[in-house]
């Protein structure tokens, strides 16, 4: 569970909502019609500009922001050197006996390509393929929640101008007057509040979480490319170790040592 996500959001909605109750009755800031407005709106547009099939995967995508387990970049590299060393002992095929323990499909993909005789070229596009797959589903997720996030104040605005042209049309009728005002004032405010607290957000939050998983991803076929080579265990780890950002790698070295 990412704790900071649930924080950021409690605690954005949380402050706003103390901001407003300690300057008067919370309950005016509350329309119907407002809601309605910005959230059909943004969710209607997004469901004209992306298929339906896109829609539908986003919506299993979201959960990442939420509840993601965090890469362990450290532990990947332990694995690729023993696996480089029992290749360069025993001979490539030797790595048939350990498939089974690895968890990971890609990795797991990528040795029994390797064990199968892949001839290098081709086992590296495959690779690269499929994180480019990879990375092109992160992107339309991400560009969906970014597409509600520029739709959501637009239709705060229409529903702006949807209570102004009530007002308008109440000029008669003061009673009128003031639930357009607050028809049109609100709905602004629904449209600003959902695109800065949930919608951009959380476009921004899978785009880590994309970069983090690529990352990793990126560094099991480095690993994996430079075992097929025959590559000596210590060159495979130090090629490891220089995708870790500089904190990584004084923690892994430090490790290291320990032991």
């Amino acid at each position: 569970m990412d704790i900071a996500t649930f924080l950021g959001i409690l605690s954005a909605f949380g402050l706003l909502a103390v901001a407003i109750v300690s300057r008067g009755d919370f309950t005016v800031f509350f329309n119907l019609s407002s809601l309605l407005i910005v959230l059909g709106g943004t969710f209607g547009a997004t469901l004209i500009n992306y298929p339906m099939k896109d829609i539908i995967r986003v919506l299993r995508v979201v959960k990442n922001a939420f509840v993601h387990k965090e890469i362990d970049y450290m532990s990947i590299i332990p694995d690729l050197v023993r696996h480089s060393r029992l290749a360069r002992k025993d001979g490539i095929l030797a790595l048939d006996k350990i498939l089974d323990e690895i968890d990971d499909q890609f990795y797991y993909e990528g040795l029994r390509m390797v064990v199968d005789g892949t001839k290098p070229q081709m086992l590296k596009q495959i690779l690269r393929n499929e994180i480019d797959f990879l990375a092109a589903r992160h992107r339309v997720g991400i560009s969906i929640f970014r597409t509600m996030g520029q739709f959501a104040p637009a239709f705060g605005m229409i529903g702006t101008l949807i209570g102004l042209i009530f007002m308008l049309g109440a000029l008669d009728d003061a009673s009128q007057i003031a639930s357009a005002m607050a028809l049109a004032l609100v709905t602004t405010f629904y449209g600003a509040i959902l695109a800065n607290i949930l919608f951009l957000p959380i476009a921004g939050k899978l785009k880590e979480r994309s970069t983090a998983e690529i990352l990793k991803l990126e560094m099991v076929m480095a690993g994996i490319l430079a075992i097929q080579q025959g590559e000596m265990p210590s060159m495979v780890e130090q090629q490891m170790i220089s995708f870790l950002p500089t904190e990584y790698r004084r923690v892994y070295l430090e490790q290291q040592k320990i032991f």
